[in-house]
């Protein structure tokens, strides 16, 4: 039967890719050869069209301009003195530092979005402090890691432009959608942190006061002020242009890159070796990003071309599938695949082909978008490939073991598994801002 071939390919891709082959070859040379022996030489006149036509999606143009943005803020020197700054005005509080951590992680995901960079630079500054000033090395750990995967899923997030063009929604329906859910995904962090704060004063102590006190006598007010001022300027550029409509996702993806580089004009980082860096590295990165895509824009055809998609509505119908049950099936599906393949596999291999489902259950699919990005978000943090954990482990001090970021993390994946449960019984978490700001 044809449909069962494309049930092979499916299988045969992850296989490959579970054992290590490189993913845009694997999705799509896997996907030609299926494509030469069912469709014949005609395969090779419809391919390109269907790339021409992915590659010419105005919507994926914001993917460079945000990492463009997201890189050239790392070298402007902006997270280091908010991250200073943030830790210096909490650090008279128990838990203090690690407040800070959170507050910057999910400025800086407003920001910037990209993960690596703000993990990085906030195991590079804060967690030398937190180990020198007593911080337990799992909370410590744990409050960095996962703060900096707050990018996933607070807007502009390269994943949820990313899953708006697979979904086929407005990304800035999904950049509103997702304003709530990033929101008290932070306020949940602060509260088990203040929580560990109260029942274990030892694992998360304040500051000294002498410290404190010398950074109020030097200018508090004005290093304040400039500390923040410059994040939330961009911020505003970004954010306020596209929520006011003043820009669509990808011309504010255009105004963050320019603002970036003013930005770190300003703190003086600006010189061509820097902009040459920060190019080459979003080259790289882009060109990651698309060669996948086009690969798995292969995969698509063959697997649509095969009936693939039909076979599984099919299948679930029989079954006699909710779509809540489908839905939670889905949910498990993208939470056990993050934990051996990156969160941009998910989003091309698995969303595609579970997209015509939710549109044939009638499930809205703005929600299933922020479910999917609140989900992705896990994997940064799940061993044995958990990319944050990777980040920060590169950056920790000798004596900081594999073993006690994975510890430190434990507790942050259950709260990210709870809110993500809470948004699946509570959906108005995600649909009450767009419907209000709804034209």
């Amino acid at each position: 039967m044809v449909e069962a071939l494309a049930l092979v390919l499916f299988a045969l891709v992850f296989v490959l890719l579970l054992a290590g082959y490189p993913v845009a070859f694997t999705l799509g040379g896997i996907s030609v050869i299926f494509g030469l022996f069912t469709f014949g030489a005609d395969f090779f006149y419809l391919l390109p069209l269907r790339v021409y036509g992915t590659m010419g999606n105005y919507v994926l143009m914001a993917v460079p301009l945000f990492v463009f943005m997201g890189m050239m803020l790392e070298k402007s020197g902006i997270a280091e003195n908010l991250l200073e700054t943030m830790a210096l005005l909490f650090g008279r509080f128990r838990g203090g530092l690690a407040i800070a951590v959170v507050v910057v992680g999910a400025m800086l995901a407003a920001s910037t979005g990209i993960v690596g960079a703000t993990v990085i630079t906030m195991g590079l500054i804060s967690l030398p402090t937190m180990l020198k000033r007593g911080y337990s090395t799992e909370l410590a750990t744990g409050t960095i890691a996962t703060s900096g995967t707050l990018g996933q899923i607070i807007p502009p997030s390269v994943v949820l432009v990313l899953l708006g063009s697979v979904l086929s929604v407005s990304v800035g329906d999904l950049f509103l959608a997702a304003v709530i859910p990033g929101t008290v995904l932070v306020l949940l962090y602060l509260t088990y942190i203040l929580i560990i704060s109260l029942v274990k004063p030892q694992s998360a102590p304040s500051m000294p006061l002498q410290e404190i006190a010398k950074f109020r006598e030097k200018g508090m007010a004005g290093r304040v002020l400039k500390a923040f001022f410059l994040p939330f300027f961009l911020i505003l550029a970004v954010l306020g242009s596209i929520f006011a409509g003043i820009a669509s996702p990808t011309e504010a993806a255009a105004v963050g890159a320019a603002g970036a580089t003013l930005l770190t004009a300003v703190q003086g980082k600006f010189n061509i070796t820097m902009l040459r860096q920060v190019m080459r590295e979003t080259t790289h990165l882009t060109s990651m990003v698309f060669i996948i895509l086009v690969g798995a824009t292969a995969f698509s055809l063959v697997f649509r071309g095969l009936g693939g998609d039909i076979y599984l509505i099919t299948l679930i119908e029989n079954a006699q599938l909710s779509p809540q049950a489908f839905l939670l099936l889905v949910m498990i599906a993208v939470f056990v695949a993050g934990f051996f393949i990156d969160f941009i596999e998910i989003i091309f291999i698995i969303v595609p082909v579970v997209t015509p489902i939710f549109i044939a259950l009638g499930i809205d699919l703005i929600w299933v978008g922020i479910l999917i990005a609140l989900n992705l978000q896990t994997s940064f943090l799940t061993p044995p490939f958990g990319f944050s954990l990777f980040y920060l482990k590169g950056v920790a001090p000798a004596q900081v073991r594999t073993a006690q970021i994975y510890r430190g993390i434990v507790p942050f994946v259950l709260i990210q598994l709870a809110f993500l449960l809470m948004v699946i019984m509570f959906p108005q978490l995600v649909t009450w801002l767009p419907q209000l700001l709804a034209p």
